[in-house]
C-alpha cells in the first residue's frame, strides 16, 4: 500500500511497533553504537540520504503520541501505524485495518476495537468472507481492493501523469 500510494503522489509516514525486548536498529561496533554504550541517551546518525534518531529509554504510549505529533510536522498525507493495537484500537480518530488469525481471534479483536474500521485482513480473510458488516480483504488476492477502500478516505492527489492529461 505504501509503494502504491507513494507512486500516486501521497506523502507517507510509518511507525512499526517491535515487541522484542532488547531490540535495537543500532549495529554493534558502529560509532553510533559506541556513543550509546558510552552513555549517550540520544544519538543522531546524519547522512546525505537519511537521518536516524536513536533514543535510549523505556517507552510508553505517550512516546507514541509524541512521535505522531513529530510526524505531523512532516506534512504527511497518511501515517501507517503497525502494531500498538491495545492503544490504537480505542482511538475513534484513527482509521483501522484489523488483522486476525481465525474467527475467535477476530471476535476478540473486534470487541476491543472502536470504529472506524476500514477492513479485516490476515489469515482469517483467506477463502472466506465474514458476515460482520466490514469488508474482508485477502491481501495476496485482493490487495488492490484494500488500496481502493483506503483511497476513499484520502484527498485525491494530482500525479505527474494526471498533470500531463490536463
Amino acid at each position: 500500500m505504501i509503494s502504491n500510494l507513494t507512486e500516486e503522489g501521497y506523502n507517507i509516514g510509518a511507525i512499526k511497533h517491535i515487541h522484542r525486548e532488547n531490540f535495537t536498529i543500532d549495529k554493534e561496533g558502529t560509532n553510533t553504537w559506541r556513543f550509546s554504550k558510552a552513555g549517550s541517551k540520544v544519538t543522531i546518525a546524519f547522512s546525505p540520504e537519511e537521518i536516524a534518531t536513536i533514543k535510549k529509554k523505556k517507552t510508553s504510549n505517550e512516546d507514541l503520541e509524541a512521535i505522531i505529533e513529530e510526524l505531523k510536522k512532516e506534512q504527511l498525507d497518511i501515517i501507517f501505524i503497525e502494531g500498538f493495537h491495545g492503544y490504537i484500537s480505542k482511538k475513534p480518530d484513527v482509521l483501522k485495518i484489523v488483522t486476525a488469525k481465525d474467527s475467535d481471534d477476530l471476535k476478540t479483536t473486534l470487541s476491543k476495537t472502536v470504529a472506524p474500521i476500514l477492513a479485516i485482513t490476515g489469515i482469517v480473510a483467506k477463502n472466506q468472507h465474514l458476515a460482520v458488516g466490514i469488508p474482508t480483504v485477502d491481501l495476496p488476492k485482493e490487495g488492490p481492493q484494500l488500496l481502493e477502500l483506503l483511497k476513499k478516505h484520502l484527498q485525491p492527489k494530482i500525479t505527474k501523469a494526471s498533470k500531463k492529461i490536463r
